[in-house]
């Protein structure tokens, strides 16, 4: 007959592999892919959306002659379908890490093909799941490529930090691109005011912002669902005078379709003409938000919403806006393309919804933010905050209050500081084109090393990508001394933090692994009494364990069976003493929105300690699983565990009824660190950084949030159990 405590051992292990290994990627379809496609376009498209107001005025200081304004067009019409459409909307989206986007997204997707993550929680890294393709499966590129990257330090520390400077670029321009499009926006009532002040301007653009960053507690699907429909009358609005010019002005502009006109404008304008790209590329900043916010929509809504209104409406609206400045008179209307294209009667109409779709416009960098910083919480790159789940049918919609609130005073003084867009613009696009480069170069590594595609086919695809990103980033980085170094600071400064965050934390789990012992490392049985007698290794005294009435619950952070918490050898070392019954009590959360209650406990017995039970209590982000009464739960699903087994045990059922009569605590463990001294180095230099670094990430761990900050139990019952680690 088979071991029922073997059984339960093997249940509990399948369990865990399947919830942590397991794929997570919602899929949807039907009405929910419709209105997720609908928040998508309120929350993606508003920043790209936004460009025909600026596009044109950026690009020239003068009025065009016709085949520099059809050329200009070409380079706009081309970007949108190779950069925006064919790379990212088809082949970036693709390159999901089990439905998150982004640059970090990419590295953790090439971390799981290929050993280039060297150092993971010990404590976890039976669980994280490798997808490693034999040797015989990859193409002979792909093989020498993996093989490359695996012995080589230099090329793993590299992608590491490109991955994280890129989610630190995409953030960098969350604290700008709101203050840029508000700013944009009410900047355009002087168009009815002319004599409206600056003061007046920034003070009105900074309420604005506050009441942005106050509504974010809603959620993106009530935000999204708000701002959708003033994004797509906005969009439906450009395409109505997309069409209206073409068809009253000059059709001859089509010929931009063709993409000789953009490559005779570059070669025609020489170094102007590569200068202009700054101002072309603002036709497409925002892409990287396609990506980004993959995670709180889907691959399938992005492509939906982008293809089937946002795509053509753009198309349409920059065709109509240089048929309209092709036959302008007056030669001024590139200078504000929007409003002096619109058709009759419409400008006032045409003037308020520019105004919400440009403060709609900073909505999705702000949920960008939100979504990656989760990515890099969960990876261990960034302490852990609070952070909400908004919703219950898109499990990957968060909100996230601390980085709320410090975006919203960052954008205020970015606001106040700069005061006028065109001061802006000079810092904005640096950042844009350095993520896009960073993801087509990273998407070329996951296409030869997880799709497994052959070399002659990827290299192609990515010159041509390569060569656009290049281009522009090389013309948008003259804007560099006039104020793009701000947010190339800003980027610097965020991934200083992300990456000694990490660094902090390996040495942890390093210190932490010296820790981590198994039962028969720190008690043995004491023969002389009898078996459930303990008596601690010669190591820790050699005393006698005594047996205190009552339920001690000992919080498990790890919950790995093979070793023991922390807290519990600490605990047990200090006082020579355990609880009757002992609780291992261990939280999973899930990417779910509740977990039902019959599922909700994992319960198996240690081996080697009697009365002793390992809870793990998997549970979802809408669960209130912490709260006053948690002992009597515990103790009373140990119960139903217990008296559903084959061979119920009176004596066993009685113990834990007279424990739980007697006294109840919780246990948790305290741990301090210090940075080690005297570490061999091989300089004196390199000693004093790692103690500098280690020292900041001691300071970021001792003011930042733990993952048990929302413990709401019975404050009376709780004992804290310190122990001192050096790194």
């Amino acid at each position: 007959m088979a071991d029922p405590d073997l059984e339960e051992q093997e249940k509990a292990r399948r369990i865990a592999e399947e919830d942590l290994q397991g794929h997570h990627k919602q899929t949807y379809s039907g009405f929910l892919l419709l209105w997720l496609s609908f928040q998508a376009t309120g929350i993606i498209y508003g920043d790209i959306g936004t460009s025909p107001l600026y596009v044109f005025s950026s690009t020239f200081s003068s009025q065009p002659s016709w085949d520099d304004l059809v050329g200009a067009l070409s380079i706009i019409i081309w970007s949108l379908t190779v950069i925006v459409t064919v790379k990212y909307c088809f082949i970036v989206l693709s390159a999901d890490d089990d439905g998150q986007g982004g640059t970090f997204a990419l590295y953790s997707l090439l971390a799981r093909y290929t050993n280039i993550a060297r150092n993971h929680d010990p404590r976890e890294a039976a669980m994280i799941p490798m997808e490693r393709y034999h040797t015989n499966d990859l193409k002979s590129g792909g093989k020498s490529l993996r093989s490359f990257l695996e012995s080589s330090k230099f090329c793993q520390v590299m992608l590491q930090l490109v991955g994280v400077l890129g989610v630190s670029m995409v953030m960098a321009d969350g604290v700008l691109t709101p203050a840029q499009s508000v700013l944009g926006a009410i900047q355009g009532l002087e168009v009815v005011k002319p004599d409206l002040s600056v003061s007046a301007i920034v003070g009105i653009t900074c309420a604005i912002l506050v009441l942005l960053f106050l509504i974010q507690p809603f959620g993106t699907t009530k935000i999204g669902t708000s701002f959708a429909p003033i994004v797509t009358i906005w969009l439906l609005l450009n395409m109505v005078a997309g069409i209206y010019n073409l068809a009253k002005h000059d059709y001859t502009v089509l010929k931009a379709f063709s993409p000789s006109y953009a490559f005779t404008y570059l070669v025609r304008n020489g170094q102007d003409g590569w200068a202009s790209l700054g101002g072309l590329l603002l036709a497409f900043t925002g892409v990287e938000a396609l990506f980004a916010d993959l995670g709180a929509f889907s691959k399938r809504a992005v492509q939906i919403s982008w293809l089937g209104l946002t795509y053509p409406c753009l198309l349409l609206a920059y065709i109509g806006q240089a048929a309209y400045i092709s036959t302008d008179e007056t030669q001024t209307a590139y200078t504000n393309p929007f409003f002096n294209t619109l058709p009759p009667g419409t400008f006032y109409f045409g003037l308020v919804m520019a105004i919400l779709a440009a403060i709609v416009a900073s909505q999705a960098m702000i949920t960008s933010t939100f979504q990656l910083l989760t990515q890099i919480m969960r990876l261990s790159y960034f302490p852990h905050i609070k952070v909400i789940h908004t919703s219950r049918q898109f499990s990957e919609q968060v909100y996230i209050p601390l980085a709320n609130w410090l975006l919203m005073i960052g954008t205020v003084i970015v606001t106040a500081v700069y005061s006028n867009t065109t001061s802006l613009g000079n810092a904005y696009g640096v950042c844009v084109m350095a993520v896009t480069f960073i993801t087509t170069c990273m998407v070329a590594l996951v296409a030869i090393l997880v799709w497994r595609l052959p070399f002659y086919i990827v290299i192609p695809f990515w010159l041509i990508f390569a060569a656009l990103d290049g281009a522009y980033l090389s013309s948008v980085l003259q804007k560099v001394p006039r104020g793009a170094w701000f947010t190339i600071v800003l980027a610097a400064l965020l991934c200083s933090i992300f990456t000694i965050w990490r660094f902090g934390k390996e040495a942890q789990w390093k210190a932490e692994s010296l820790d981590q012992l198994p039962l028969a490392a720190l008690v043995k049985s004491d023969p002389a009494t009898s078996e459930s007698s303990l008596v601690l290794n010669e190591t820790f005294g050699g005393v006698p364990v005594s047996t205190v009435p009552g339920v001690g619950i000992f919080f498990d952070k790890a919950g790995d069976p093979m070793h023991l918490p922390a807290c519990f050898t600490h605990f047990v070392i200090k006082f020579a003493a355990r609880p009757s019954i002992i609780i291992f009590f261990h939280m999973r959360p899930l990417t779910v929105p509740s977990v039902p209650l019959e599922e909700r406990y994992v319960i198996t017995h240690t081996y080697g300690l009697v009365n002793c039970y390992n809870v793990t209590l998997r549970h979802g982000y809408m669960d209130d699983v912490l709260r006053p009464g948690l002992a009597r739960e515990l103790v009373g699903q140990i119960e139903l565990t217990v008296s559903r087994g084959r061979r119920p045990d009176v004596a066993e059922l009685e113990a834990l009824r007279a424990a739980y009569g007697s006294q109840i605590v919780y246990i948790l463990g305290k741990e301090a660190m210090k940075v080690k001294t005297g570490v061999s180095m091989t300089s004196r230099v390199a000693g004093f950084f790692r103690g500098f670094v280690l020292w900041i990430f001691l300071w970021m761990r001792e003011n930042s949030r733990t993952k048990l900050a929302d413990l709401n139990i019975d404050a009376d019952k709780l004992i804290e159990v310190g122990f001192l680690k050096e790194i």
